[in-house]
């Protein structure tokens, strides 16, 4: 049987290519995507209208669409695709044709208004960005009410539009520039209030329209996002009048209980500024605090969406009137009843409700730690041990748990944010007397396995804060820890081992402990539930207590694997003769198990997975440090050549596995970095073999592998030809993968990691790039990379760029400065004003504001290379920039260019062309 979109590839097979798709095809299209039986046709479905829409011809496609009316999943295609076209592709239309598209799409929303809710967001949503970018259409808002709001059964669509238009004023997706924003957000200011009162008439109106009421409270609130109301205004609406009487009301329906209190919070929101907010601050405040027996209302009611709702409302008036709260508690707006609001929210027996709370206890915490103020502390003490109580209460598990506590789920999530959270606030309590609270209950009584679990939970919170130098409590809290017997809940002792875990500073200053904690972690390292944090718990104590532990490292420690990254630890404490032969041992049992896969897999043909093995030698060679003197042989160096081999033919076997390769160069990289110049023997056969790899399967965890070579080596005369050889030999394969389409967007590891290996030649060995000549390509990528939008990988190139121009301006008293400083300025003079445009252009419409200091840094370091000719670079990259927006808006001024241009020349620190470079991009963005 044909599925529908075989049939349509049989009519169309290259429909794009061919020229305009016939409507019939495009509605066939549509229809297989969304009922095709076949998921294989649903994504061919998906590709061909993803390629349409892209094309010239969505625009026609999609208004011939909408005109017929046919069905909501052609129609919902359609206005999306028109929303998408408008905020991505606006200026593929000429400007005489923007009134006509405007015409269309309100004669499109008033047609189809009825057909689905969806279908009119998406449309009025077109609209909205149509009108922020349209720079003709003036007083749009004025216009759509004039034109619409005398008319019933448009409301809905016009009241959709109004909701979406403030909110679309700064959406990412359009670039509309930080003047034609100025200009949208003062248009709106200037009709607010016209559109208040028309949601005054519509509040009013609506009777028993809950959906009517809905749609105004949650246009209100967008409103109130932009902050461009009139709070004078609003303090004596009606409609915030409306908004609480709702809220108050017992029957009020979930979904118009959420958008009222969705519109208070960005009430609360928008009148952080407090004072400049007076009126309406003091009618939310009080209208806020109203809010009490609804809430107690709700609880009686289980109504958990309303609970949350009103926690979510006093939560904000908590965040917008923090400032006063902490300046004046207890006087007027500092009225310390909200805090009470939090903590009647704190004891619902639910934890999502506290949850809600968290960051304002965060930054409650953060205010009065600045302030470090001892009678203001005492002030807010009080709220926060009661905090603490209802915290340690949520921390519980339910009675009949069994195992041990999750961490994964949201429950465990929870209680890693309790952990945090009272991390940084109890400096207000004090670490030490709330531990000791904490472990009065527990020897108060005999309280159920669930809140001995819990109080244990908060007291591995806060151990780590307190001074463990002679306190008999923390002592007395070990000695206990350790006697608990193994019929004890399982999440009891699992929990017991992480709070010893924390203690591990107390066993240091107490070696006495060191025998009795390490026998109870033991017990808990043979039960397998307990492994793992047990064997973190020993982890931590081996890197306190690395010298009380050597004596220890003959006993189990050394034959148990689940510890083994706490026994290199102590191993490096060891004397050295000893060091070398601990470590064969330790590496022995990883090594053997490698080579007895590598049998296993050449007899049976399959291909076994070594990461276990892998990563443990990994963490050996990463926590093995010992202090060794100069003259002295490393003690690992022998360990590491021995095992050489059995590594390499792993990487052999498993070459076109990117997962065991990345965890093969991990292992020598720490190998590499524990034994440094003494692993020199491992660097001609590693090099060959990581080149003849890579010209298969290129792993950029191999390009990694050789910035760690030149790390250690590029330094050492004999080896900088070799390092260099190794470079052109894996720049090759990469260019060949970064130049295909899409190649630097499908390959940001690869680019990240070739950069932080060029760079690292930069850093070691900066003539021996220079001078080769594999310099300008790299340079060429470089240019080509900074368009990149990923985090790591972007600042992998601007770090490049900036380091190498940096080796041309700072004399380090080498030799070779004057020749590195000519081959820098040949390189400058090739690329210069091809650089500094791209790095202009990519910060305008490329990059991320958390990019621009990267950027900024290299510019600044072109500057004082040269500073005469970058002013003429920067000056013919600004001319190019466009002057307008595809709109008609102006994007920028002649005085705008000129004085970002004197900014930037007349810069005397790096920081000040940041910051010139974060004002002029927001005139593109």
């Amino acid at each position: 049987r044909m599925t529908l979109l075989n049939r349509f590839f049989l009519k169309q097979k290259n429909a794009m290519e061919g020229g305009k798709p016939t409507l019939p095809l495009v509605y066939q299209a549509v229809q297989a995507l969304y009922h095709d039986p076949d998921p294989a046709g649903k994504e061919r479905a998906s590709v061909w209208l993803g390629e349409l829409q892209r094309s010239m011809y969505a625009w026609e496609i999609s208004d011939q669409l909408l005109q017929l009316k046919q069905d909501v999943e052609s129609c919902y295609f359609a206005a999306q695709t028109m929303k998408m076209k408008i905020q991505t592709s606006f200026y593929e239309l000429p400007p005489e044709t923007h009134t006509a598209l405007r015409d269309s799409l309100l004669s499109h929303i008033q047609n189809l208004k009825d057909l689905s809710p969806i279908i009119v967001t998406q449309l009025a949503l077109a609209i909205a960005d149509l009108a922020l970018q349209m720079a003709s259409w003036k007083g749009c808002v004025q216009t759509l009410i004039e034109k619409y709001s005398n008319d019933v059964s448009s409301m809905p669509f016009l009241i959709e539009i109004l909701t979406v238009l403030p909110e679309e004023v700064h959406s990412r997706s359009l670039r509309i520039g930080a003047n034609r924003r100025t200009e949208i957000i003062e248009d709106l200011a200037y009709y607010s209030t016209t559109v208040v009162t028309l949601l005054v008439t519509c509040a009013e109106k609506s009777g028993h329209d809950e959906k009517m009421l809905i749609k105004v409270f949650r246009c209100l609130g967008s409103w109130f996002n932009l902050g461009v109301l009139d709070n004078n205004f609003m303090a004596n609406n009606q409609l915030l009048m409306i908004l609480f009487q709702v809220l108050q009301r017992d029957e009020t329906s979930t979904n118009l209980h959420e958008a009222a209190s969705d519109c208070v919070c960005s009430a609360l929101y928008a009148i952080e500024n407090v004072a400049v907010h007076m009126p309406l601050a003091m009618q939310l405040f009080q209208g806020v605090l109203s809010l009490e027996t609804a809430y107690h209302m709700a609880v009686a009611r289980e109504d958990l969406d309303k609970v949350l709702n009103y926690c979510r409302i006093f939560t904000e008036l908590c965040e917008t009137f923090l400032e006063m709260t902490v300046r004046t508690p207890g006087l007027g707006m500092g009225d310390l009843r909200i805090l009470e609001l939090l903590l009647i929210c704190a004891g619902h027996p639910q934890y999502e409700v506290v949850e809600i709370s968290f960051n304002f206890w965060y930054r409650l915490g953060e205010h009065l730690y600045k302030t470090n103020d001892p009678a203001l502390h005492r002030v807010f003490k009080p709220y926060i041990q009661r905090l603490l109580h209802s915290l340690a209460r949520h921390c519980q598990l339910d009675p009949d748990h069994e195992g041990v506590p999750e961490d994964t789920d949201d429950f465990g999530e929870f209680r890693m944010r309790v952990s945090d959270l009272v991390k940084d606030v109890i400096f207000l309590v004090g670490s030490m007397e709330c531990f000791s609270q904490l472990y009065s209950t527990l020897k108060e009584g005999n309280p159920p396995w669930e809140v001995t679990e819990a109080v244990l939970f908060i007291m591995a919170s806060i151990a780590k804060s307190i001074d463990p130098e002679n306190n008999p409590t923390l002592t007395e809290v070990l000695e206990q820890i350790v006697l608990l017997p193994e019929t004890v809940h399982l999440a009891v002792r699992y929990t017991s081992i992480e709070l010893v875990g924390e203690m591990s500073e107390v066993i240091d200053r107490n070696p006495c402990m060191l025998d009795p904690v390490l026998n109870f972690l033991m017990k808990g390292l043979r039960e397998k539930p307990l492994a793992s944090v047990a064997a973190k718990a020993i982890h931590s104590i081996c890197s306190v207590c690395r010298d009380h532990m050597a004596q220890h490292f003959q006993g189990d420690l050394s034959h148990c694997d689940w510890f083994i990254s706490g026994t290199a630890l102590v191993l490096a404490r060891l004397p050295l003769e000893k060091i070398a032969e601990c470590l064969n041992d330790l590496c022995a049992v990883q090594v053997m198990a490698l080579r007895k896969l590598l049998a296993q897999d050449s007899s049976s043909g399959k291909s076994s997975d070594p990461t276990v093995w892998l990563d443990r030698l990994a963490v050996i060679f990463r926590h093995t440090n010992p202090i060794v003197e100069n003259g002295q042989t490393h003690p690992c160096q022998k360990v590491i050549q021995e095992i050489w081999p059995v590594l390499s033919e792993t990487l052999n076997a498993h070459q076109n596995d990117n997962r065991i390769v990345e965890r093969c160069c991990r292992c020598l990289r720490f190998a590499v970095r524990c034994v440094g110049k003494g692993s020199a023997s491992l660097l001609q056969p590693l090099v060959t073999q990581m080149v003849s790899v890579y010209q298969v399967y290129p792993h950029s965890c191999f390009l990694y592998l050789g910035s760690i070579l030149v790390d250690e080596y590029g330094m050492e005369e004999g080896c900088r030809q070799g390092l260099l050889d190794m470079l052109q030999a894996l720049c090759m394969p990469t260019f060949q993968l970064l130049e295909q389409p899409n190649g630097l967007r499908n390959h940001p590891d690869t680019v990240d990691d070739l950069f932080r290996l060029v760079t690292r030649f930069v850093q070691r060995s900066p003539f021996t790039l220079v001078n080769s000549s594999i310099i300008v390509h790299i340079i060429q990528c470089a240019i080509a990379s900074t368009t990149l939008d990923h985090r790591d990988a972007n600042c992998s190139v601007m770090k490049f760029i900036r380091d190498l121009i940096h080796t041309g301006v700072t004399n380090d008293h080498e030799d070779d400065f004057e020749v590195r400083k000519r081959l820098i300025g040949q390189v400058m003079e090739q690329h210069g004003q091809q650089l500094v445009t791209q790095l202009i252009n990519t910060c305008c419409f490329c990059l991320p504001p958390y990019t621009l200091p990267d950027v900024a840094e290299v510019l600044w370091e072109i500057m004082v290379f040269d500073r005469p000719t970058f002013c003429r670079w920067l000056e013919t990259a600004l001319k190019g920039l466009p002057k307008e927006t595809a709109g008609g808006a102006l994007t920028v001024t002649h005085k705008q260019l000129t004085d970002f241009h004197k900014q930037v020349t007349s810069a005397e620190e790096c920081k000040q062309v940041c910051w010139a470079i974060r004002e002029f991009t927001r005139l593109y963005r």
